[in-house]
């Protein structure tokens, strides 16, 4: 079996608890993937791989499934913390590329600040990978519209959770993720000889 994606699905969770543990598994209920045992990946969005919405990739997954995911986790029982975890994409115009993605993890900015953080981050390391010039310390806007003139990137965009963390010091975690669907002939996981 050919190990590259071929779909991908995004989201995102809260949850709180006295232990942390159990609020990174409530995080992870509030996000739909609860019911999968995760493994993290690294952050290549595979090239021709699918967005598909997050109803439609859990159907192509069983409970206890191994499921390969570009995640972003985040907690903390600092009583009103604020905190956001997130994931950027950047997919390459060429859709025999691959694109990236980005795990960003903060505390103190709000979610569209973590969202558009993580989102540059996976901008700019596709950009560079494509030989595209840039400032780093340009403002998002300015690399957006550079990406978007150089047309070799055609799309970007994030996932973001953000949470204040519980006034009587529950733990809360947030998670945002990328879950990579690894489907041949209308099976989600197939090994060698077809056979789960």
């Amino acid at each position: 079996m050919d190990f590259v994606p071929k779909k991908m699905f995004f989201t995102a969770g809260a949850g709180r608890h006295k232990e942390q543990l159990h609020s990174f598994e409530l995080a992870l209920r509030d996000a739909g993937i609860e019911q999968y045992n995760i493994v993290t990946v690294s952050s290549i969005f595979p090239p021709g791989c699918k967005i598909i919405p997050k109803s439609e990739g859990v159907k192509l997954l069983k409970p206890g499934q191994v499921a390969f995911v570009v995640m972003s986790r985040n907690a903390s029982n600092e009583p009103n913390r604020l905190m956001a975890a997130s994931i950027g994409v950047a997919i390459p115009a060429d859709k025999n590329e691959y694109g990236y993605l980005s795990e960003h993890h903060s505390f103190g900015q709000t979610e569209e600040k973590a969202g558009e953080y993580a989102e540059d981050l996976a901008a700019s390391m596709l950009a560079s990978t494509l030989g595209i010039e840039f400032d780093v310390d340009q403002s998002w806007d300015e690399k957006e519209k550079l990406f978007k003139i150089s047309e070799k990137i055609v799309r970007t965009m994030n996932v973001t959770q953000s949470a204040i963390c519980d006034k009587n010091g529950l733990w809360t975690s947030v998670v945002a993720a990328a879950v990579l669907i690894l489907e041949e002939n209308g099976q989600a996981f197939v090994t060698e000889g077809g056979k789960p």
